[in-house]
């Protein structure tokens, strides 16, 4: 694998800071910073962390696809902290500290991807290219099925 460059390796590191800090705060405004009254308090916890441990091995190894996959998990967190910003009044503050989390975990992971994609030679082709090779493989087909065979 081609080394990382500093770059690089800086928006690694703040890839990882800032899913381990959701994570955390995640965990610990459900669990103990305000629990929910009626359930239990580690469980939910371990319910709303549970999906973000899903990418956390390949997030670790900065695997540059698993970071980029990782913002769609993100998403739900971004959202319930614009909701309780919403609804709640008595936990806005805790909900602008997700906010700025999961906010900044989508950028540094999209930095991240995109940089670290770049190093490894991982492309994606441009429509044009993509719609000259798609055209190209049809007029193949096309052309292979009109031609009759010689008898």
């Amino acid at each position: 694998m081609k080394p990382m460059s500093k770059s690089t390796q800086n928006l690694r590191y703040f890839a990882l800071t800032a899913n381990l800090s959701l994570i955390l705060w995640v965990g610990l405004w459900q669990s103990t910073i305000s629990p929910h009254p009626h359930l239990n308090n580690f469980i939910l916890a371990g319910v709303w962390v549970l999906p973000m441990l899903l990418p956390l091995k390949g997030i670790l190894q900065g695997k540059p696809y698993t970071h980029a996959w990782a913002n769609f998990i993100l998403m739900l967190y971004f959202l319930h902290a614009l909701t309780i910003l919403w609804v709640d009044d008595g936990e806005r503050l805790l909900a602008m500290v997700e906010l700025g989390l999961a906010s900044s975990a989508f950028v540094a992971n999209i930095l991240f991807a995109r940089n670290r994609g770049r190093e490894l030679g991982n492309k994606l082709k441009k429509l044009s290219q993509v719609e000259k090779e798609e055209r190209a493989a049809h007029e193949e087909k096309t052309t292979s099925k009109t031609e009759k065979p010689n008898r």
